[in-house]
């Protein structure tokens, strides 16, 4: 089949046939007249030889978007159909069943599109004016690959916007019900696919959820920015004696009290409705100290250029955490943050350590789980990391 072509600057080509997903405008030299926006084209380098084929799109700062190297693959409903078995029968090799990522964009070759899997409900989204086109061929392959009891969309984000597409959300297919329980670990955690953050539930964390056993029995934990209470749930069954679960949010504090009851493990679990910044600078004055503090907060840094005042507002956290932490306790730190790379956040935990006065020893390194895989050719697709640190 033939598409229309665009051409890259020379010296752009390397990175695209070394695995660079994106293409932006200022590495493109032309672009035929025919080029539609949310196409695809054949992507040249400079002597004008094949080098990839991809989604086009002049609005977004993303002109093209990578889906192959391949110059014999048509992109076509097999291709996606292909792409999605490959990323559900990956996920399955590593043990995920009942609740994981499916489909992470670009690291599955499949920029633009997430689908996770909540028991036997899918929850997908779109970011991708190319992707978006596929929408309707994409809900039937998912369809008939997984025979869910319903999929949820969750297309309300504002990047969105930037590639010319509404938001939207909602039932698309079957009955999705209001909440819906999957499992974790040892774990039982309601999610609401609708309402709920991201697709309905932090999904990435689950493989770290698990790894706070060794660290939690006998401890007294507060677990920081919270959200629906997975880390707070996890600690309280692998034997912490208390569990502080804090956030803003109302509604989150009152899916961690319901979670908490679901897991037997109420008892054990108090909430705090409070902004963290200050609760933190408070307890910290009044000597107080844990045996684990987690601490999980959003995205401070959503553009390059908030990246300085995020680094103040991470050192000031990690600061306070370390000063929470009694003597010989764990302190499990995560930043979500793509452009607070893992140099720069152990860079800040370096700093923050030396202004506590506190020896800070690192024990884990931590990232996203292994269904949300990171291309080491995609670095924003390595967003999420986090340490286990001993404060003594």
């Amino acid at each position: 089949m033939q598409y229309p072509n665009v051409c890259l600057r020379r010296g752009e080509e390397t990175g695209v046939r070394q695995g660079q997903p994106w293409i932006f405008e200022n590495e493109l030299d032309w672009a035929d007249d025919i080029c539609e926006d949310g196409g695809i084209v054949t992507v040249l380098d400079s002597r004008e030889r094949f080098a990839a084929r991809g989604f086009f799109n002049r609005r977004s700062a993303i002109t093209v978007r990578v889906l192959t190297r391949d110059p014999e693959e048509v992109i076509d409903a097999g291709f996606f159909r292909r792409r999605i078995e490959r990323a559900w029968n990956f996920r399955r090799s590593l043990g995920f069943e009942n609740a994981c990522r499916v489909v992470f964009g670009e690291a599955d070759g499949l920029p633009g599109l997430t689908v996770d899997k909540f028991g036997d409900c899918l929850s997908f989204q779109i970011t991708s004016l190319g992707m978006e086109a596929w929408r309707d061929d994409l809900l039937t392959i998912l369809c008939d690959l997984f025979r869910p009891r319903g999929i949820m969309e969750r297309n309300d984000l504002p990047v969105r916007e930037k590639e010319g597409l509404p938001q939207r959300k909602g039932c698309v297919y079957g009955e999705v019900p209001a909440e819906l329980e999957i499992r974790e670990h040892d774990a039982v955690m309601v999610c609401d696919l609708l309402n709920g953050q991201k697709t309905g539930h932090f999904l990435d964390q689950q493989e770290n959820r698990g790894r706070l056993r060794p660290y939690a029995p006998g401890r007294s934990v507060l677990d920081l920015c919270c959200c629906t209470g997975g880390f707070s749930i996890h600690a309280a069954l692998y034997g912490a004696a208390s569990v502080e679960a804090v956030d803003a949010s109302e509604e989150a504090l009152e899916l961690v009290r319901r979670n908490a009851a679901r897991n037997g493990c109420q008892d054990c679990i108090t909430t705090t409705k409070a902004n963290v910044f200050d609760l933190m600078r408070r307890y910290a004055a009044e000597g107080r100290r844990y045996g684990l503090v987690i601490l999980d907060p959003p995205a401070f840094a959503k553009s390059r250029k908030a990246l300085d005042g995020a680094y103040r507002g991470y050192k000031e956290l990690n600061l306070r955490a370390m000063q929470l932490t009694e003597p010989g306790g764990f302190l499990v730190t995560c930043s979500c943050s793509q452009f607070m790379t893992p140099e720069l956040f152990l860079k800040m935990l370096r700093e923050a350590a030396a202004d506590s006065g506190r020896e800070v020893r690192l024990l884990e390194r931590l990232m996203q789980s292994r269904d949300h895989p990171a291309s080491l050719n995609a670095a924003q697709s390595l967003y999420l990391k986090g340490e286990i640190l001993q404060v003594l």
